[in-house]
């Protein structure tokens, strides 16, 4: 059965969406993306709190906006860091609930969008059916010493205290020297004395707690230090497995034989994991993950009555059911968990229970391989429990996209997860105080690595979550760079967290998570927000074509808990200028082989170089493997493996192990930092050098390279590669904040690179290139702050280099417009009644009027300025210079709207709108609901502008600061110098 799923899973390159293959539909769908290329939401349905008529407002937004569907999300958290806990509607999955669930699928067939289901309120899967029995365990035990050559009589206590749920497993009988070091504690339990347990990390190494929150490197529990010449230990073939010796009251009647021993009882009870952040009336214990009943029981009583409540809507307008974040903390033990061990490692479990109790069994680094073959047993059976979610959805043509992969290290396989499910579902977050660095906000790489390598389309990802200060992301600066970072990685589906529903009776901002980013029709700038969606959409169509292209397939080993983290990681050492996909041991044993040299996976995708981890440690299973690619041509890079953390195929096994090694590698093990290579069968194996430095070597020049004029690679340029049909894509994004002038380099030649901007959907070709004769594409660009673009090459050419003028527009400033300004803000906001002159513009911070510090909302700047008689037939446009806070501006001119502009230099073309003479000037500027909000906060409520829940005051002190707003300028007319 497991290797019927493995085929189907690993094999399968069938996916929702179909690519295109037609140039001319390509670009057609660039400049005017399809509905399915919109984006979604985690629709919050905050502690239930919602109505139809919300329901309906909600999704007829999210049409009309871009987006193309939404993840159903009940939970609470409305009162966390402080706020305001909102009323509580009805509890999930009751008759009420269904009754809103059945009316929100109604109204997306009704509007063409797709639902998905988190399949609970909150999250850690469970909720209030979920037994003791049925919910996570672990292993728990007492001790009891024992003096032998008699028959004994005693009673062994239990783990666990009266009344609670506890199952016996085994009793084992340890052998103890007699050592006055011997000394033993009578009652112990998986989580005491952490500190004095012989194996150093125990409580990790037995997965009895998680590790960390932000993928991180787990592989020291793969170490453990040497057993020292006379150390307490036993020999596993000296254990015995007493249990037929204990009665059901828990009494031994047992002839010990001679010597001191110790009776282990070992049970298991519950974890004591719970749902977090769930809605009024759902708290509950978290469901046995390693246990496929478990999910069954809770499947049948809870969710498929609310999928039979829809009918035909599941598995068409309903397309997913999903969970999300790991965090019930550490689980290691199921029902029959034995059984499992023996068929998937090969040798009995018994004697090396005694090692979670502290005994170092046979020695130390045997002991440590026991536990390392432990956690990989949990990890596999939390990837049947996901394989096992599929399969219950897929009866009602439903998918799954669970976060199941990280980024909180528990005993999981992070790419062994994902390869059951259909949609790839990760997570990013914008910059806030809870996560404020790169490599604790960014994991869609390993998401993205799935795909790839088990043949799915879409990687998704909860986006532009933060902890902090509330409707801060501004989108050209925040959301945008965080969205472009992250679509280098390979996300192609956006799921904005977090878009909160918010019935009327809730005011304005109305009711919100305690997390953000806000993004839904209660924000300020929501009537505006399409110009930016229409961004991500185009992104996104084109990331959900064609085939990703990487130079190197990394395996990342078998270690537990193994979560590959960001891009930036890159463990083969591949950047800059090739990329890379991470491998999990399954699609390494299972799917990949060599053609021609390269190593081809079912999914389509090929690599030129396969890496190994930096640890030298592979499992017996993985080194086979790389002996059977190697010798039929591929490419491997990677130190000697020296040694495998696992006890499968015993002393015979190791022997074996280094065999293989030592054909591969050479007898002689590599010093650190020393370089070599061997050629073997067909194949060759390189060692001491970086993936970068072995392509180079091989004469494969770089995929994509950004040099500075100084001839240094540019800083923070991000960028991926995709082949759609014939013709290759290119995204490249400037993340420094700085403008770059760089000449970029590109491994495809004989075509016209065409530069398309997905900021405002225009195409064009380049006017200046060149090709050199080692096949790549040389083109000058010059990327402004947090800039981004699309280079693809379609048409062929002939034409070996362009030198027709600048690849960017060249804009000169011709006048600055310095007139006084009338400002004009909504009093229903707090503003001024009548508009404001400001005789220069200057930040609403710095006004004197508190009307205007304090204001929320949209202003609207009004004055009248003098033009040139004529222009002389060149291309003229107005440039705002600082747009605060959130960076968005609608700008008219004469009457004529020019439209919307969102990001640096805020340029609008003025076409025929402009005049000779006198012009009348209109901007539209918007800031967050923050300040209005702050001032609120410190009046009584009836003289309060906003309603919310989110407060912003903690022990009577602002927690964060005004946000500056308002046009800062200096508003200039340009003209276009060439065209």
């Amino acid at each position: 059965m497991q290797k019927k799923h493995l085929l189907v899973s690993v094999l399968s390159v069938a996916s929702f969406f179909a690519p295109l293959c037609q140039a001319d539909d390509l670009k057609s769908g660039f400049e005017n993306p399809p509905h399915r290329a919109g984006i979604r939401a985690f629709w919050w349905w905050l502690n239930a709190n919602v109505t139809k008529e919300a329901i309906t407002r909600d999704l007829e937004e999210m049409k009309a906006k871009g987006f193309n569907g939404a993840l159903i999300f009940d939970a609470d958290g409305s009162s966390q860091n402080g706020n305001i806990r909102v009323p509580a509607g009805p509890v999930f999955a009751s008759p009420e609930w269904k009754a809103l669930f059945v009316h929100a699928c109604k109204e997306a067939k009704r509007l063409n969008l797709e639902l998905s289901l988190n399949i609970q309120s909150g999250w850690n899967l469970g909720g209030p059916s979920v037994t003791a029995e049925d919910s996570t365990q672990h292993l728990t035990w007492s001790k009891t010493p024992v003096k032998g050559s008699s028959e004994v009589q005693v009673t062994l206590p239990s783990p666990v205290k009266a009344g609670q749920f506890y199952r016996d497993v085994i009793v084992l009988a340890v052998p103890l020297r007699d050592d006055k070091d011997s000394k033993q504690q009578e009652v112990g339990a998986s989580s005491s004395n952490a500190s004095s347990l012989p194996i150093e990390n125990l409580e990790l190494k037995t997965a009895t707690r998680e590790l960390g929150i932000s993928a991180p490197d787990c592989r020291f529990l793969l170490d453990t230090s040497p057993t020292l010449p006379g150390q307490i230990t036993v020999k596993s073939k000296d254990i015995l497995n007493i249990s037929q010796y204990m009665s059901k009251e828990g009494i031994l009647r047992w002839k010990a034989p001679a010597g001191r021993w110790e009776v282990l009882r070992i049970g298991h009870s519950p974890a004591g994991g719970h749902v977090s952040t769930e809605t009024v009336g759902w708290s509950g214990r978290v469901l046995d993950y390693l246990r496929p009943a478990a999910l069954d029981a809770y499947w049948n009583k809870n969710i498929e009555p609310i999928i039979q409540s829809i009918g035909p809507l599941a598995g068409t307008t309903l397309r997913y059911v999903h969970t999300d974040s790991w965090e019930g903390g550490g689980m290691n033990w199921t029902t029959g968990f034995e059984k499992t061990f023996k068929e998937r490692r090969g040798y009995d479990i018994a004697p090396w229970l005694a090692v979670l109790a502290g005994h170092i069994v046979d020695d130390r680094e045997a002991s440590n391989a026991f536990l390392a073959d432990f956690r990989k047993t949990i990890a596999s059976l939390v990837a049947d429990h996901y394989g096992h979610l599929a399969k219950l959805s897929k009866k009602h043509g439903i998918g799954t996209h669970p976060e199941c992969s990280g980024p909180h290290a528990g005993p999981l396989d992070g790419l062994l997860n994902y390869g059951r499910s259909e949609l790839m579902m990760s997570e990013f977050w914008s910059p806030s105080p809870h996560r404020p660095t790169d490599s604790n906000r960014f994991f869609v790489k390993q998401a993205a690595s799935a795909a790839h390598t088990y043949g799915k389309t879409l990687v998704g990802a909860e986006g532009f979550t933060t902890i902090g200060p509330h409707w801060n992301d501004t989108p050209w600066k925040h959301m945008k760079s965080s969205f472009d970072y992250e679509f280098c990685a390979g996300l192609n589906l956006l799921f904005a967290h977090t878009f909160t529903c918010s019935p009327k009776e809730m005011g304005m901002p109305g009711q919100e998570y305690f997390a953000g980013t806000h993004f839904n029709p209660q924000i300020t700038w929501w009537d505006e927000s399409p110009i930016v969606i229409d961004y991500f959409r185009r992104c996104q169509f084109m990331g959900q074509q064609g085939q990703f292209i990487a130079d190197v397939a990394h395996y990342y080993g078998d270690h537990i808990p193994n979560i590959f983290a960001r891009k930036a990681e890159d463990p083969a050492r591949a950047l800059p200028g090739y990329d890379f996909d991470v491998l999990s041991e399954e699609v390494l044993l299972k799917a990949l082989t060599v053609k021609d040299g390269r190593l081809i996976l079912p999914s389509g995708m090929s690599y030129r170089v396969l890496s190994l981890p930096d640890h030298a440690v592979l499992s017996p299973g993985a080194l086979k493997k790389v002996d059977a690619l190697v010798r039929a041509g591929a490419t491997v890079l990677g130190p000697k493996p020296l040694r495998t953390v696992s006890l499968e195929g015993g002393e015979q096994g190791r022997e074996q192990f280094k065999k293989i090694s030592d054909e591969l590698w050479g007898k002689k093990n590599p010093t650190k930092g020393e370089s070599g290579s061997n050629e073997v069968g067909k194949g060759r194996v390189f060692w001491g050098m970086s993936a970068n430095e072995l392509l180079r070597k091989d004469g494969i020049p770089a995929d994509f390279e950004a040099l500075s004029p100084e001839g240094k690679p540019a800083n923070q340029m991000e960028w991926i590669h995709r082949r759609i049909g014939k013709d290759d894509v290119y995204f490249i994004t400037e993340l420094s904040g700085k403008p770059q002038t760089l000449s970029a380099r590109f491994r495809t030649s004989g075509k016209i690179p065409e530069l398309w901007s997905a900021v405002n959907g225009s195409t064009r070709q380049a006017r200046s290139f060149s090709m050199t004769e080692n096949g790549t594409t040389q083109l000058p660009l010059t990327l402004g702050a947090y800039d981004s673009l699309f280079v693809v090459f379609r048409e062929e050419t002939s034409q070996k280099s362009r030198n027709d003028g600048a690849n960017h527009e060249e804009w000169k400033p011709m006048q600055t417009i310095s007139a006084p300004w009338n400002v004009s803000f909504d009093p229903k906001w707090g503003g001024p009644d009548k508009p404001v002159v400001f005789q220069e513009l200057t930040d609403w911070l710095d006004h004197e009027n508190p009307a205007i510090r304090n204001y929320s909302g949209k202003a609207v700047y009004r004055t009248t300025f003098t033009a040139p008689a004529a222009n002389g037939g060149k291309s003229l446009a107005l440039e705002l210079g600082e747009v605060r806070s959130h960076g968005i501006a609608r700008v008219r001119l004469n009457g004529k709207d020019l439209g919307l502009t969102w990001r640096p230099p805020f340029r609008v073309e003025l076409g025929d709108a402009l005049k000779s003479g006198t012009n009348e000037l209109e901007i539209m500027v918007v800031n967050s609901w923050l300040n209005r909000v702050m001032a609120d906060e410190s009046l009584p409520k009836n003289k309060r502008y906003t309603q919310t829940n989110i407060r912003v005051q903690k022990k009577g002190k602002f927690q964060w600061s005004p946000e500056p707003s308002g046009l800062i300028g200096p508003v200039r007319m340009t003209e276009l110098l060439k065209e």
